[in-house]
């Protein structure tokens, strides 16, 4: 009898774990699945009322598209503005500042670069690479898209603001550095200081970055708009092992390359710790949430649950895994002068890409902790922090008028946030204010990534006067005073 009692006790008590974990897990299943339905971030100023203003509008016709390729040259308007003082900066870099008629709203700056990577034609471009040639309306040539086409469309988009007689309210700068490819230690540092000594503080700071991607996000309905909100951290780290030298006829057990070598593999075999739904890649999935289908978007409106899981997935390609984890990759091996000589010295450098979770101390300590040999020696050659998070909520100025300014001009594109995973001239001017942001509205179709510092590199005529109108209406965009009140705080009030 008492037996049975245990029995039936174990049994209720079983029932009642089973049922608690159904009725949690249920529960679950309903909140995930409203908010599936209800997950749109994207709402919020777009329905709200802005600030009126009358803004010039620019429609580019035959004439005009003349006049751009001859502006390749110059822009006289610009240079003899009485609102617009231009000065060099460490004798290359161009540094304008725009008079504003309320000197009380706080400036902003635009960013580009005017120093390209090489390129040789026999590389095998299908124009000479610094040629500007057209084909199939697309111009080809080194720095089209990286990045003179910023640089051109930021001073032809003022160049017909001040022929329109446009006078701005809010003042801003314009910095055009001159050695963003080997870090702007000399262009970008030295306007960073220049604007130091005068106090200048921005409101926030547009630079290259980021794109309109179309296509390329598989499974994604339609093209989005990244802008970039942070970039990793960077690392150069150089790992050694030294020996006496020796003949090869009578080789040790361990060699300095295989020390070496062994090193390496255990640094590739074992890659920095899995952080996706730590930094800002985050908001980008939940902003793109709603342009997926079953079962992604159900998947990405809820990664409060499902963040381990698409980290899993997201890892397995190395385009993606950017997103997940600090990245590894050994990128110089260098030892021995001749095949009969054992090397003493071999040398590897291993480039790393620090994600928004992590510092440069931990990425260090996680290689020391994974080498775990004495013989292999690890400096850092140099290297930084992840750069800070910028705002992109409702309350975010600089966020919610790029945003705006995509979407005047493409209505149907999603906008979000995104994370860079290189570096640009921006990270040197985080002292300047708290808000730095990555795009220009450079369209993106599969295969065209590789152009980016490769071959045949190219801007569609079409995308460049989108890049100029684009500015166009940036400028005038930032002439408000301070962004409607949210429609999602009113609705909720």
């Amino acid at each position: 009898m008492a037996m049975m009692e245990t029995k039936n006790k174990i049994w209720t008590f079983l029932k009642v774990i089973v049922s608690s974990v159904l009725i949690a897990a249920l529960v679950l299943f309903t909140a995930a699945t409203i908010r599936t339905l209800s997950l749109d971030v994207n709402v919020g100023l777009q329905l709200a009322h802005w600030e009126k203003s009358k803004n010039i509008s620019l429609v580019i016709d035959e004439p005009h598209r003349e006049e751009l390729l001859g502006n390749f040259k110059a822009f006289p308007t610009v240079f003899s503005s009485s609102v617009v003082h231009h000065e060099l900066v460490a004798n290359y870099s161009h540094l304008f500042r725009v008079q504003g008629s309320q000197p009380d709203l706080v400036p902003y700056l635009l960013l580009a670069h005017i120093d390209v990577v090489p390129a040789k034609e026999s590389d095998g471009w299908e124009a000479p690479p610094f040629s500007a040639e057209e084909i199939d309306d697309f111009i080809y040539g080194r720095g089209t898209i990286d990045d003179k086409c910023s640089v051109m469309g930021i001073l032809q988009a003022l160049e017909y603001l001040l022929i329109r007689g446009y006078a701005p309210r809010r003042g801003f700068y314009i910095g055009f550095g001159h050695d963003e490819e080997i870090r702007g230690f000399h262009g970008a540092k030295n306007i960073v200081r220049v604007m130091k000594e005068r106090g200048v503080k921005l409101l926030f700071v547009l630079d290259e970055g980021l794109a309109i991607l179309d296509g390329v996000i598989s499974g994604l309905d339609g093209p989005a708009a990244l802008i970039g909100v942070s970039e990793k951290g960077s690392a150069n780290v150089k790992l050694s092992v030294t020996m006496a030298p020796g003949h090869s006829s009578m080789p040790p057990r361990e060699s300095s390359i295989g020390i070496l070598a062994s090193a390496v593999k255990r640094l590739e075999e074992n890659p920095m710790p899995r952080l996706f739904g730590h930094g800002p890649e985050r908001e980008t999935f939940e902003h793109l949430a709603h342009k997926f289908g079953l079962p992604l978007k159900f998947i990405m409106s809820n990664l409060w649950l499902f963040s381990p899981l698409l980290g899993r997935v997201l890892e397995r390609k190395p385009d993606t895994n950017a997103f997940v984890r600090t990245t590894t990759a050994v990128t110089m091996f260098n030892a021995g002068v001749k095949v009969n000589i054992i090397p003493s010295l071999a040398e590897a450098c291993v480039n790393l890409r620090i994600h928004s979770a992590q510092t440069l101390q931990e990425v260090l300590d996680f290689i020391h902790d994974t080498v775990g040999d004495q013989r292999v020696k690890i400096e850092l050659i140099d290297g930084f922090d992840p750069l800070p998070v910028s705002s992109s909520d409702e309350r975010s100025f600089g966020f919610q008028i790029i945003k705006k300014t995509v979407l005047d001009m493409f209505p149907t594109l999603t906008v979000a946030p995104g994370i860079c995973v290189g570096n640009t001239d921006s990270r040197h001017f985080k002292d300047l204010t708290n808000d730095i942001y990555r795009f220009a509205p450079v369209w993106f179709k599969p295969g065209d990534a590789q152009r980016f510092h490769g071959i045949n590199e190219r801007i569609s005529k079409k995308n460049y006067e989108e890049l100029i109108v684009f500015y166009f209406n940036l400028f005038q965009n930032c002439d408000i005073q301070k962004l409607p009140e949210s429609h999602t705080s009113i609705h909720e009030l």
